[in-house]
């Protein structure tokens, strides 16, 4: 199960994927999903699940759904290629770190537009930086 808590404003669909990745390890009932669901609620997600009727809760599916509808708005917006362009490595920052942020916005596009990257890559990276890489080409 997951340390951290969900509070309210986290990005409700990565709870949910997190949750139901652990619970296809387990196997568990359908209750225990509930029930377990539940746990990982504190502040206002726990009061929001509080303020329900008894009762009100009969399947999983159901219950994560009214979570996904309550706190609709803190959905992660969906990135779009351009976003790309807005990756930039900060001073100081190593290129390893600058690598990993921009390669996991990458993998969340799912784009195949090589050029594009590439150009995004190099109006990020500092300009030091740049000159390091095409050391190793």
């Amino acid at each position: 199960m997951s340390k951290n808590h969900l509070t309210g404003v986290e990005d409700r669909e990565a709870h949910i994927t997190a949750f139901h990745t652990q619970m296809m390890i387990s196997r568990g009932t359908d209750v225990m999903h509930c029930k377990l669901f539940m746990g990982t609620f504190s502040c206002t997600t726990l009061d929001w699940f509080i303020s329900l009727p008894n009762g009100h809760i009969t399947s999983f599916h159901q219950f994560s759904t009214l979570f996904k509808e309550q706190f609709i708005i803190n959905q992660a917006p969906t990135p779009v290629s351009f976003d790309l362009f807005d990756v930039k490595q900060y001073q100081r920052e190593p290129l390893k770190d600058f690598l990993n942020r921009f390669g996991t916005l990458v993998v969340k596009l799912h784009t195949k537009e090589e050029d594009m990257m590439v150009h995004a890559f190099r109006r990020g990276v500092l300009p030091g930086d740049m000159i390091s890489i095409a050391k190793y080409r």
